[in-house]
């Protein structure tokens, strides 16, 4: 069973994706951090690994889809509540994220998302597990 998950991210610009991810309050681990990629530390079990792009094509025979326009996957991230997800969303914003989606408020969820400066979306939540609907 795992016990962790390593998300592999192509980059443009690596500096600049570690200064985001830096505002956000992740770490860099320098131990798996070098000129063409950057270990993000977002938990002790969830890890983003930022590759250069060119460096990320070395792991695949397929193409790296176009983050600007075209969208591979959502990355979800919980929050502690509504208002860590509405400062996490400013933060992103003030670093060069933008919104990507309007606000959905689901009463026992509320969720905002944005796009880091690569474009890859990710998807801030508070869940009350208790208020969720039954059946």
């Amino acid at each position: 069973m795992a016990k962790q998950i390593f998300v592999n991210l192509p980059v443009s610009n690596l500096e600049k994706s570690k200064a985001f991810h830096l505002a956000l309050g992740h770490s860099i681990n320098p131990k798996f951090t070098d000129d063409n990629a950057a270990c993000v530390v977002v938990s002790d079990s969830i890890y983003f690994m930022l590759l250069k792009r060119e460096y990320f094509q070395t792991f695949t025979d397929r193409s790296i889809c176009d983050t600007k326009s075209q969208v591979q996957v959502l990355l979800a991230l919980n929050a502690d509540d509504r208002g860590q997800v509405d400062t996490i969303m400013s933060t992103a914003l003030a670093h060069g994220g933008t919104e990507a989606g309007a606000p959905r408020d689901y009463g026992f969820m509320y969720q905002r998302s944005f796009a880091d400066p690569d474009g890859h979306v990710f998807e801030v939540f508070y869940m009350n597990e208790a208020e969720f609907p039954a059946g």
